[in-house]
Parts: structure tokens; C-alpha cells; sequence
């Protein structure tokens, strides 16, 4: 079982009343679940081996989406810092968020930004060369987003005001990147944050569903045709209202495939009050919104993350991590939930409006506590390796981490090794 800290300690960063939330019974349950929900027993005949012969197990990759969005990509000052944002793809994440906002893609029309050499926009890269180097790296990707009702980060200037005429532009729109992508971006946020969409500006009637359809013309059976929006701030009503939408899609015969849902703690004073003890994002509440968002019968991603800390000081990066740390271990344990994705991997690398100490890394790229954190849960304590011995009918058995690996042994002075995935 995974360690933890169960009360507050002298030099413990986090208030006794922040323990007591996330207490003893809290973190077993939370243990349980990894145990029951994330690990699966295996036994793998390995032939004509001696018993006894030891076999090295160790886990490639997880099962499990790890990501964070990949805005940044080609944005840093030299060469070396470009190469250290690209490297925590692999190293850190097994999956990236592609930023695909048609705003800035195409904010010329018929002149879409997608190869390398298009005009610069913040945070917005020419997707060309982003998913070309997640493919050499075997990185999962996550589309975001086909279509956005918020004017603000959605729509390009030129599009029409005219409903109809914008449902043209949609279903072309749509159209462009299936027969340009195929089945190179596993994952695709067809629609975001519809749920608020009142509030945003003139759409198509039924738009999310109309979206969903032409989607699913273009786009290959491979690919996962998914909605975004939410936040495990939002009261419950906001949440039903969510489910609701998603449900009615189904029902209409919709083939949505993942729903996901957004953590951001954009304000550094909720994550110092959250410290203190404050009745802010606890694990009943967490709990609540995704038992909630599971009666959608699909697989859940926690697509954006947001955990900023309260301030560039030793014990705001340790908040910071903390919080992250709980978070991470909350959400991997839920068995519908199937990935995370860390939102702003640098400080400094938000959106206008947005926090700039929710970094992973500092401005300079120097990794923080968090990054540490999230190091440590992911590539050490939630992946297996280990040592077992071949039974009398040359077989292993062991229990681990869902995801890819490999074995490898020695027998007669020959060595040997096999890959499999442990599902």
C-alpha cells in the first residue's frame, strides 16, 4: 500500500483541519480502489524455461492517460528549452491536448494554420507539426476543440451571424480536419462547454447535436468523439443539467465516448484557503460529481487541471503539490475515470486571466515540487517492476499496473524477452 501523511506535522505546509479532511479513511479507500481498479493478476506461459529461473518484469507504459496540453509546443526562447517542454511528453505524460481552437487556426479564411511556418499565435502552434512529433513519440492525443460556443476562444471573425450559414461552415469545418487527421488524434473534444451556451453568442439550433452527427460521418470508427465542460467547483444543479445533455444526445442516438470534466483552481488564495482547511473541493464533493457524471455510462477524463499555488514560495510550491498529490491519487482510484490532463504545464503559460503559478515547471523551466510529485506517483509508485521466479509449468504469475510490458530472462545462457499488455 501507498504511504501517507495522516495529521499534520511541524513542518508539514498543510493546516491539521486539511489533514482531517483527507484523513486515514479518506486515503485507505483511496488505496483500495487503485489496488482493485488499476491493477490486474496475469500469468504468462513463457515455454520451454527451467523452473525457477528468474524473470524480470517492468512496466513500458500505462494503460492510464497522463497528459498535459501541449499549447506551448516550439514557444521558448533557445533550443534547450523547447527540447526540456518536449521531453516531459514521454518522460512525464503518455498523452498530449493539441490546441485546435478554430479562432486562431483559421483566422484567415481558407488559410488555416496547420503547417509548420504559419503565422505565430500565442499558446495556438501550428498543429502540423505537434501531432508529427506526438506520433514519433508515441503520445496519445486529445483534439481541443472542434467546435467552442464562447465567441471569445471559439469562433473566427469572419464567421456569419446567420445561423444557417454558420451550420455550412460547422459541418466543413468538421469535414477538413477528419479527411486531414484521420486516425492520427485518437481523441477529439467535438464539442466544449455547451452547457452555459445562453450565455455565448448565436449558434445553430441543436448545434452539439448536429456537431455530434457530422463528426461521426467524417471522422473513423477508431476515433473517440467526446464533450467537454463542467467543473468540480460547480454546484450539483450545473452538473444535472451536464448529464442531462449527455444523456439526451445519447438517447438521440448520439455515440459520445468519453464525457470529461474540469478542475481549475485558478485563484493562488483558494489553494491557500483549500491548505487551511476550507470545505473546498474535498473528497465528498469530488466524489459527488463524478458519481453524478458516471450515470452517463461512459468513460470519464478529467481534462483540464488547474492547481495553482498561492505564491512562488517554498511552502506555496509545497501547498501546491499537496493539493496536486491528493487530487491525482483521488481521481486515478475512481474506476470510470480513464486519464488526467495538467492544463498549464509552465508558469507563465496561461490564458489571459488565468493564474500564472499553476506550472508543473517554472517560467525558466526548472521542474517544482509538483512536477516531483506527479513524477513520483506516475513513474514510480503506480508502475511495476519487479522479479518472479518461473513455476514448474514455465509459467509467471504476478498482479501490476495495468499498462504495456516487458520480460525478460536468462535460461541455458540465452537471453529472452517478450512484451504484452496487461489489461
Amino acid at each position: 500500500m501507498i504511504s501517507f501523511t495522516l495529521f499534520a506535522q511541524q513542518d508539514d505546509v498543510m493546516s491539521e483541519a486539511y489533514r482531517k479532511i483527507w484523513n486515514v479513511d479518506v486515503q485507505a479507500k483511496i488505496d483500495r480502489n487503485i489496488e482493485q481498479y488499476r491493477k490486474a493478476d496475469t500469468t504468462i506461459a513463457l515455454g520451454d524455461i527451467r523452473p525457477g529461473t528468474e524473470v524480470l518484469v517492468e512496466q513500458i507504459s500505462h494503460t492510464f492517460l497522463f497528459g498535459g496540453n501541449i499549447f506551448l509546443f516550439g514557444h521558448f526562447d533557445t533550443p534547450a528549452k523547447n527540447k526540456k517542454y518536449e521531453d516531459t511528453y514521454g518522460a512525464l505524460f503518455n498523452a498530449a491536448t493539441v490546441p485546435f481552437y478554430w479562432k486562431t487556426l483559421e483566422p484567415v479564411q481558407g488559410k488555416p494554420r496547420y503547417e509548420a511556418g504559419s503565422p505565430f499565435e500565442y499558446r495556438r502552434p501550428a498543429t502540423d507539426p505537434v501531432v508529427a512529433f506526438c506520433e514519433s513519440k508515441n503520445i496519445n492525443m486529445n483534439g481541443h476543440a472542434i467546435i467552442y460556443g464562447m465567441r471569445r476562444w471559439g469562433h473566427p471573425e469572419w464567421m456569419p451571424e446567420d445561423r444557417k450559414a454558420m451550420e455550412k461552415c460547422f459541418e466543413a469545418h468538421i469535414k477538413e480536419l477528419a479527411i486531414r487527421y484521420q486516425g492520427s488524434i485518437q481523441r477529439w473534444d467535438v464539442v466544449n462547454e455547451p452547457t452555459d451556451q445562453a450565455n455565448r453568442g448565436i449558434m445553430p439550433d441543436d448545434y452539439t447535436y448536429k456537431s455530434f452527427l457530422w463528426a461521426k460521418k467524417y471522422f473513423p470508427d477508431v476515433v473517440s468523439l467526446n464533450i467537454n465542460d463542467s467543473d468540480m467547483h460547480w454546484e450539483m444543479n450545473l452538473y444535472r443539467r451536464y448529464l442531462e445533455i449527455v444523456r439526451n444526445l445519447i438517447d438521440r442516438g448520439i455515440n459520445i465516448d468519453q464525457v470529461d470534466l474540469q478542475m481549475h483552481i485558478f485563484n493562488p488564495d483558494e489553494s491557500r484557503k483549500i491548505a487551511a482547511g476550507a470545505d473546498i473541493l474535498t473528497p465528498g464533493k469530488i466524489y459527488e460529481r463524478l458519481n453524478c457524471m458516471s450515470d452517463a455510462g461512459r468513460p470519464i477524463h478529467v481534462s483540464e487541471v488547474t492547481v495553482s499555488a498561492p505564491d512562488e514560495t517554498a511552502t506555496g510550491r509545497a501547498i501546491q503539490a499537496e493539493i496536486a498529490r491528493n487530487l491525482y491519487r483521488l481521481w486515478f482510484s475512481y474506476p470510470s475515470v480513464m486519464g488526467i490532463t495538467w492544463w498549464n504545464v509552465v508558469d507563465g503559460g496561461a490564458a489571459p486571466g488565468e493564474p500564472s503559478f499553476s506550472g508543473i515547471y517554472d517560467k525558466a523551466l526548472n521542474p517544482k515540487q509538483v512536477y516531483q510529485t506527479l513524477d513520483n506517483l506516475i513513474n514510480r509508485e503506480w508502475k511495476t517492476t519487479l522479479t518472479v521466479k518461473a513455476g514448474k509449468d514455465g509459467s509467471i504469475k504476478f498482479r501490476g499496473f495495468k499498462g504495456k510490458y516487458r520480460i525478460s530472462w536468462k535460461d541455458r545462457k540465452k537471453i529472452y524477452d517478450k512484451e504484452f499488455i496487461l489489461n
